[in-house]
This record gives C-alpha cells, sequence and structure tokens, in this order.
C-alpha cells in the first residue's frame, strides 16, 4: 500500500473508533501494520483506552508516558518532573 493510501487509512480508522489522532502522539512510535491490526479488531466508537488495550494485546509496545483521560477520551500527558 503506498504511503499516502496507507495514511489515509489509517485516519479513516482512528476516526471510527474515536481516537483523536492528532493528539495521539504514541502513533507516531507505531507501525502501520500494528496500528491497523489493532484499529480493524475494535468496535466503532470503543476509544483511546480501547486501541491501547488491544496494542498491548497484540504485544505491540506503547509508550506509557501519555495516557487517555477517561472523562474526555483525550490523550493527556502527566506532569513533568521538576525535581531535575
Amino acid at each position: 500500500m503506498a504511503d499516502e493510501q496507507t495514511f489515509e487509512v489509517l485516519l479513516s480508522e482512528f476516526r471510527r473508533v474515536g481516537v483523536d489522532p492528532d493528539t495521539f502522539s504514541a502513533m507516531l512510535a507505531l507501525r502501520p501494520e500494528d496500528a491497523l491490526r489493532a484499529l480493524r479488531a475494535l468496535p466503532d466508537g470503543a476509544g483511546p483506552s480501547a486501541f491501547l488495550g488491544q496494542l498491548r494485546k497484540n504485544g505491540t509496545a506503547v509508550s506509557s508516558a501519555r495516557r487517555p483521560d477517561k472523562r474526555t477520551n483525550r490523550i493527556v500527558q502527566p506532569p513533568r518532573d521538576k525535581s531535575a
């Protein structure tokens, strides 16, 4: 699949599942085929938590630095450690 076509398919699947790709920076570290495999296994509107769970179920490493906020379904970054 051509890169542009792959990107369009990914965006479509993210929207279908209810994951905002603009706020989901962890997707930048994923291989497109891993992301598509996880997304296609989910029902419409499953949300970011389900997507992360599916990635873990498939054995795909996902950074835990960001996580979905359960109230808003948006990806949030934890507060920075100011001790350094």
